[in-house]
């Protein structure tokens, strides 16, 4: 498996490589099979090992974006990569957004350190941001982020306990990701399979239509 970025960096001195959707050297619309989605599944579960252990005591931040069907690696999900990837840098480094959760900006400038590894992959981008923020603030953002961006139900961001395991919305108080389609909780349209991909498809094409005429 190709990587476009695979770059060890200091929380101390966080360098992030500028995502740049016309110089990626992948193609545009490529199909990978499941046996490459798989293998990606566990080498993304390596790298938060990785981290984990690299960074004890840190919090880790995990980003995919939503994609059905084979093609992982398209316009509309690079365009959604760098939207998320922008929001995070802002929400989780500047203190950007956060009012709500009661914690005032110049407090978290002061305590949003950290580091973003960003992988640009056949079978999906991938980010991993290492924060100095305690697990649940970090888990508030997220689900801020997701609930709350134009793009954000195609964002997918975990927080990673000591354990491996990612952070459930419910230790948060917050309600179950809703279905991209007709708003229902997702995980009962993904189970029935209520949806067809030419739905799916066309709800996220709308999002992203939307999205860039207005940016």
């Amino acid at each position: 498996m190709r990587e476009a970025h695979n770059s060890k960096l200091k929380i101390q001195n966080c360098q992030r490589q500028q995502f740049k959707i016309q110089n990626s050297k992948f193609k545009i619309h490529s199909m990978v099979t499941l046996n490459e989605l798989l293998a990606s599944r566990d080498s993304r579960h390596a790298m938060q090992q990785k981290l984990l252990a690299e960074h004890s005591g840190k919090t880790l931040v995990c980003l995919t974006v939503v994609m059905p069907g084979s093609v992982k690696r398209n316009q509309q999900s690079l365009i959604v990569a760098h939207a998320a990837v922008e929001q995070m840098i802002g929400s989780y480094e500047l203190g950007v957004r956060n009012d709500k959760l009661g914690v005032r900006d110049d407090e978290l400038e002061g305590r949003f350190g950290g580091c973003l590894i960003e992988r640009d992959l056949e079978t999906g981008y991938e980010a991993y941001l290492i924060t100095d923020l305690p697990l649940l603030e970090a888990k508030r953002i997220a689900v801020q982020i997701e609930d709350s961006h134009p793009l954000g139900r195609l964002f997918d961001i975990d927080i990673i306990d000591k354990d491996g395991v990612p952070v459930s919305r419910d230790r948060v108080g917050s309600s179950p990701r809703r279905c991209l389609v007709c708003d229902r909780e997702a995980r009962y349209c993904m189970r029935m399979r209520w949806h067809t991909q030419e739905e799916i498809w066309e709800r996220i094409n709308a999002m992203v239509d939307e999205y860039q005429a207005n940016i």
